[in-house]
């Protein structure tokens, strides 16, 4: 009968081996970790880009349709063109026109495809408080501003109030400045006729041109909310966009209606030069442990 011996590992050599396998754990765990953090911050900065890229893209395309001169700074009851504006968390209001009305066609056997309002006009001969807008279709004016209004709002036609491309000096001709009201550059809608006939409030006096915009609501973005973030220092805002409300029959922006457009803003800025608007948002995301990352996005506006 023959034994037969088997060589097996020896003492050193498994703790050799104990040791490598915990240099290889330390080592893969450190990986993870790294991998993860990394993960965490990337999906933060992604997170916070989106949010600010959308945030950023409605107010330029809100921007766009801006009526040059009604462009203001607000801080509270101070307001100011924006073209002297470099203040941080300002309130950035403006007067939109109605975009949708003016790029709407409507399509009629009798009178062909017209927009709903055409941007031009002659002043009725048989009064100064009534002008003519030819191929225009304000029949439809009205609805089209009922089904863009939100929901329990009473805006018409009534509301709203035609521009006129002067020089307009936004404390006496806008209706910013309460105590003022709407004087030569805006003139609210009284009522319309037909399709081409708008009748305007009753004034002593009156500047029309053969352009004009029509507009039924101002914007308004308005930092509110001012808090900070868990384990960090420096105040961060949201922005909330505030609409359906109009200056030119003295109201403010706190008269309409308004949705968060972003939370958790560091930065919101904005200048202007002529007919360009310069705006910079930045966004705070909290990663944890007490750590946040900006992100920033920055755009400009020719209307």
């Amino acid at each position: 009968m023959y034994k037969t011996t088997k060589s097996a590992f020896t003492m050193i050599e498994l703790i050799l081996v104990i040791v490598i396998l915990g240099i290889v754990a330390s080592i893969g765990s450190q990986i993870i970790v790294q991998v993860y953090d990394g993960y965490i911050t990337q999906r933060a900065v992604h997170r916070s880009s989106t949010k600010t890229e959308l945030a950023a893209l409605q107010l330029a395309n809100r921007l766009t349709y801006s009526i040059p001169g009604t462009v203001i700074a607000r801080k509270g009851s101070i307001f100011e063109a924006i073209e002297y504006s470099s203040e941080d968390n300002a309130t950035l209001e403006w007067i939109g026109y109605d975009a949708d009305g003016f790029e709407a066609i409507t399509a009629d056997t009798a009178l062909g495809r017209r927009p709903i309002w055409s941007g031009y006009c002659d002043v009725d001969s048989s009064t100064k408080d009534s002008i003519i807008t030819p191929a225009s279709r304000l029949s439809k004016l009205d609805a089209t501003i009922s089904y863009l209004r939100p929901d329990g709002s009473t805006t018409s036609i009534s509301d709203a109030a035609l521009f006129f491309p002067l020089d307009i000096d936004i404390a006496h001709q806008v209706g910013y400045d309460e105590t003022t009201i709407g004087t030569s550059a805006v003139e609210p809608i009284s009522t319309i006729s037909g399709d081409e006939t708008i009748t305007l409030d009753t004034k002593t006096t009156r500047t029309i041109k053969e352009h004009y915009k029509l507009a039924w609501t101002a914007y308004a973005i308005v930092p509110s909310n001012p808090h900070t973030m868990s384990g960090t220092t420096g105040i961060v805002h949201d922005l909330n966009l505030w609409y359906d409300y109009q200056p030119w029959d003295g109201e403010s922006y706190s008269d309409g209606k308004s949705f968060t457009l972003i939370r958790n803003v560091s930065v919101f800025r904005f200048t202007g030069t002529g007919n360009t608007i310069r705006f910079k948002i930045c966004q705070r995301e909290n990663i944890g442990d007490g750590f946040t990352i900006n992100t920033c996005k920055e755009k400009a506006v020719t209307r």
